[in-house]
């Protein structure tokens, strides 16, 4: 019996403590948890500061230099209306800017995508349209068709088009690529097979290659030919307008869809104060030819989608 007794309370002397060392391992992972959990707060600093500054991506749409200092004059100017830190950027071609603020986790927080680039990446639940802009007092434009003059085309006869060397600006831009070919197809071209295309990259470039005879014709915004006038000071004598495209939206500034609803109306405040400054005018003129800004959300968009689906071509498809 007594050897029994024994034995029984050691037993119990090993299960205390085992419970013991199993409370203390679990108030250690506790703090372990907490400590992990602090550290990862400490090593993200606010949205919008030095340390992690709200990265604002533009696309492409003129002179690479150009809307580079256009776009860091208007950070630093937003900066000083609201004490949040940018980092600009311009996406090497449209496509990068849609992938920037889709990308898990998004590589840029702002974006100021062409009309068609904000379409497909708001199709993909990726950005929200906060702000339009206003060029020649509209928010929408129009993309042209531009010719060489040297050539044998005829204005408004696409029949003339056909055989001949196309400069577009990117795959994905409205007026540069989108619209246009749903024009030349619906004037008999096909893009594919009937002309050769070339992707100049931006809208200036497309208009001095039209310019230099390295392509027949062209297509660029209304009126892309005065962006090389300094360096091509006969540009309208030798560059003519084809044809005119319907009405297409500006674009604006949009914001990835988990961004914080109170950073974007500070950011918004800012950039309409902005705006209505001689310097800010300046600034976004130089970036990407805004005369200002309003404030529309998607649904701005939405007659153009309708307009787009009623030709056939929708963002899934592109």
């Amino acid at each position: 019996m007594i050897a029994i007794k024994v034995h029984y309370s050691i037993e119990e002397e090993g299960r205390t403590m085992r419970k013991n060392r199993m409370f203390t391992y679990a108030i250690l992972s506790l703090f372990v948890v907490g400590a992990v959990f602090l550290a990862a707060c400490a090593s993200t600093p606010d949205l919008g500061t030095d340390e992690n500054p709200i990265r604002w991506i533009f696309v492409p749409s003129g002179e690479l230099e150009q809307v580079t200092a256009g776009a860091e004059s208007v950070a630093d100017l937003l900066n000083a209306e609201t004490g949040l830190v940018f980092e600009t950027f311009v996406a090497t071609d449209y496509t990068a800017a849609i992938e920037a603020v889709c990308s898990d986790p998004p590589q840029a927080e702002m974006s100021s995508l062409a009309t068609f680039a904000y379409i497909t990446a708001s199709d993909r639940g990726c950005v929200e349209s906060e702000l339009v802009a206003v060029r020649r007092g509209s928010t929408s434009y129009s993309g042209q068709l531009i010719y060489n003059m040297d050539t044998d085309i005829v204005p408004g006869d696409y029949s003339t088009l056909a055989g001949k060397t196309f400069c577009a600006v990117d795959a994905t831009s409205t007026s540069g690529y989108i619209i246009p070919s749903v024009m030349l197809r619906a004037n008999g071209i096909e893009p594919d097979t009937d002309i050769d295309v070339i992707f100049a990259g931006s809208h200036p470039a497309a208009a001095t290659q039209v310019y230099l005879g390295e392509c027949d014709f062209g297509a660029t915004f209304v009126d892309a030919r005065t962006a090389i006038e300094g360096d091509y000071a006969d540009v309208m004598d030798k560059v003519g307008i084809f044809d005119l495209s319907i009405a297409i939206p500006n674009d604006g500034v949009q914001y990835v869809t988990s961004f914080p609803r109170e950073l974007r109306d500070q950011i918004n405040a800012g950039l309409l104060a902005i705006a209505a400054t001689d310097a800010g005018a300046e600034a976004l003129n130089t970036a990407y030819q805004w005369g200002g800004l309003e404030q529309h959300d998607d649904t701005f968009y939405d007659p153009f989608r309708q307009l787009l689906d009623a030709a056939g071509v929708s963002a899934s498809d592109l």
